[in-house]
């Protein structure tokens, strides 16, 4: 359980009422505007990414595994051994699968952080808020929020830039609590087979087959 917890925080903005409070987003300048939009022309630019991933959560547990994106609205995470947890995005709903417990858990898909970079057109603005831009040398990292409610969490993207890559997000629930995904090998626009995204659900233990 503890595992699959680990896996929804990774995911999931935490949505309870809680003592973690977001500002509304201070006006942005020309050059925040600017790339603002270079984040969105890049979004937009690739209907798939692959690679490999290294999770951390706010307790310091880690995990590592493979992701695949595809828009719109599909994903999926498998995590390495020993970590029995599965992650499928089949353009409805999010799937959390624990292998060792038979676990399924669905949630839908616009619940989740990710689900903005899973739309068939990105968009930084109506429904998402962007907080604060920052620069550093070769990095540029955009710290969003959804719009109508500031104080459930913030998501935050951190960009290489030279060229303009992906490299992490960092998911801040209502709680101030943050888990860090970092991606390394990132492949865009890469063709995958369908099947990455459809999820069957496992036998019921204990269930048996009728009769002959």
């Amino acid at each position: 359980m503890k595992l699959l917890s680990f896996v929804l925080a990774a995911l999931l903005a935490v949505a309870a009422p809680a003592p973690f409070s977001l500002a509304f987003a201070a006006p942005l300048t020309e050059q925040d505007k600017a790339d603002v939009a270079r984040v969105e022309t890049y979004l937009n630019g690739f209907r798939t990414l692959s690679g490999r991933f290294l999770q951390v959560g706010p307790d310091g547990l880690s995990s590592e595994g493979k992701v695949w994106l595809s828009r719109p609205g599909r994903m999926r995470f498998e995590y390495d051994p020993p970590v029995p947890i599965l992650v499928v995005g089949d353009g409805t709903f999010v799937i959390f699968h624990d292998k060792e417990l038979g676990q399924v858990d669905r949630i839908p898909l616009g619940a989740t952080p990710l689900a903005f970079i899973l739309r068939d057109e990105v968009k930084l603005s109506g429904g998402l808020s962007v907080d604060s831009v920052e620069r550093q040398r070769g990095v540029l990292r955009l710290t969003l929020f959804d719009t109508a409610r500031p104080k459930e969490g913030k998501l935050i993207l951190t960009f290489s830039d030279g060229p303009l890559t992906l490299r992490q997000w960092q998911i801040v629930d209502a709680q101030g609590k943050t888990t860090n995904i970092n991606l390394n090998d990132v492949a865009l626009n890469e063709t995958f087979p369908g099947r990455l995204f459809v999820f069957i659900d496992p036998p019921q233990r204990g269930a048996t087959s009728g009769g002959r």
